[in-house]
């Protein structure tokens, strides 16, 4: 099927593919959900949306359901998993294409699964990958600027991640006992905006107590919408950072609207000790070595702000892609800047675009009379520099690809890569050479 919708892809005119597109993306989505006969009508399916912590979320709730002998499967940024079997996402894309989704899908009910967890992106769903896929749980970590060229706009941005919570009322009902849930946080200032769409049941979950007199009762109901907050919980995470407690919560409030006991969450989350290139402790000591896949200015400046110590903050930062969200690199410059004691530009993604161009650019964010900052373009000597200029009690931390495999270079050109295996392969080179 894929090869015929490849090459129909072909023989259309550019221009007259361009005016279809959107009808083009919807087709295939509906064919790659009948191709697959509905396998997600079958399933229970938790849609996992925001701008960062979204795979953080979907680990951490995959292992929920799975304390609680629930059969279920999950596919995000890192890997896709069908209960304790995994393997690594080489898609190159947070959320895989149509057909790559549905046949997932078909697996996870081939195995026998109840329940399936998605990673959803803005870009998955302006391509209409999420059509197709009948939800009954969409969550929102947060919303903060990102994707703007692509969208256009941030209320774009933000209005595309809205579609998935308003297919919620309209995807199809697989049982009448299945409530259709929103779940968003509570925190995030535009909470209120992903809270107006229908559903069955509301979940807003909080860092915080709300004043004493809230629109909602905590714990109870109040026209459907259920408060969650974190004294209630009491996580001892292993997990650092407010960021993942706030995680937590979100993982939290999904298992709770399908009614998973709150000892069975607790124990679930503290049992996470890490989760694959989010604040992934590559070594302690001496000292510290952290790969992060903080590629935002919001995810950047709570990653620095979690782990600025007594030593020297050292950081190798290419978190800017090529040809996407320009506006960001000085701001990811300044963020840095404002932060660390050392910092070495390196190349991340540059697809067709000049990597040393894009340096430049978030160079021009750092603060004014920052200068212990250097350029180098290959991201293994960068890696290198810095686990060299470490002395005990400093912090090294690598940003921007986090566990992903590969490195996307020009003409569609990929590089094999992982920012943890270059860490330990340097770290014994060095430790050979004393």
């Amino acid at each position: 099927m894929q090869v015929f919708i490849t090459l129909g892809k072909k023989i259309i005119p550019k221009r007259l593919f361009h005016a279809l597109q959107p009808l083009y993306h919807q087709l295939l989505a509906w064919l790659a959900a009948q191709w697959y006969r509905h396998p997600a009508r079958s399933l229970l399916v938790i849609g996992i949306t925001g701008t960062n912590g979204k795979s953080t979320v979907v680990e951490m709730t995959h292992r929920i359901f799975m304390g609680a002998d629930v059969s279920v499967a999950s596919i995000s940024s890192l890997r896709l998993r069908i209960n304790e079997k995994e393997e690594r996402n080489e898609f190159s894309m947070t959320m895989p294409g149509r057909f790559a989704l549905q046949r997932f899908l078909a697996r996870a009910k081939k195995a026998g699964c109840r329940v399936a967890i998605i990673e959803v992106t803005s870009e998955g769903i302006a391509q209409s990958r999420h059509c197709g896929i009948d939800f009954d749980v969409a969550a929102l970590t947060n919303i903060t600027p990102e994707h703007i060229e692509s969208h256009g706009s941030f209320e774009a941005y933000r209005n595309a991640k809205a579609e998935l919570f308003k297919s919620i009322a309209q995807s199809f009902r697989k049982d009448s006992a299945i409530k259709k849930t929103i779940v968003v946080n509570g925190d995030d200032e535009r909470a209120e905006y992903f809270l107006q769409f229908d559903a069955d049941q509301k979940m807003i979950y909080l860092m915080t107590t709300p004043p004493q007199s809230p629109p909602m009762a905590i714990g109870g109901e109040n026209e459907g919408v259920v408060v969650l907050t974190a004294d209630q919980y009491e996580f001892d995470l292993k997990l650092p950072g407010a960021f993942n407690l706030a995680n937590a919560l979100c993982a939290a409030a999904i298992a709770r609207s399908q009614g998973i006991p709150k000892e069975i969450i607790k124990k679930a989350i503290e049992g996470i000790k890490t989760i694959p290139g989010r604040m992934e402790y590559i070594q302690e000591n001496p000292f510290a070595v952290i790969v992060d896949y903080a590629h935002t200015p919001d995810a950047l400046e709570k990653m620095y702000e979690t782990i600025k110590g007594n030593g020297r903050l050292i950081c190798v930062l290419g978190a800017a892609g090529g040809g996407r969200d320009k506006w960001k690199r000085p701001e990811l410059g300044r963020i840095a800047s404002s932060y660390c004691d050392e910092i070495i530009l390196t190349n991340e993604d540059p697809y067709d675009e000049n990597p040393k161009e894009i340096l430049h650019q978030i160079a021009q964010g750092l603060i004014p009379r920052f200068s212990r900052y250097a350029f180098i373009l290959n991201r293994a000597e960068a890696i290198e520099r810095a686990l060299r200029a470490a002395q005990q009690g400093d912090v090294v931390m690598i940003t921007g690809k986090g566990a992903e495999p590969w490195m996307h270079m020009e003409a569609g050109r990929l590089v094999k890569w992982d920012d943890r295996e270059k860490v330990r392969e340097t770290l014994e080179k060095i430790k050979k050479e004393r």
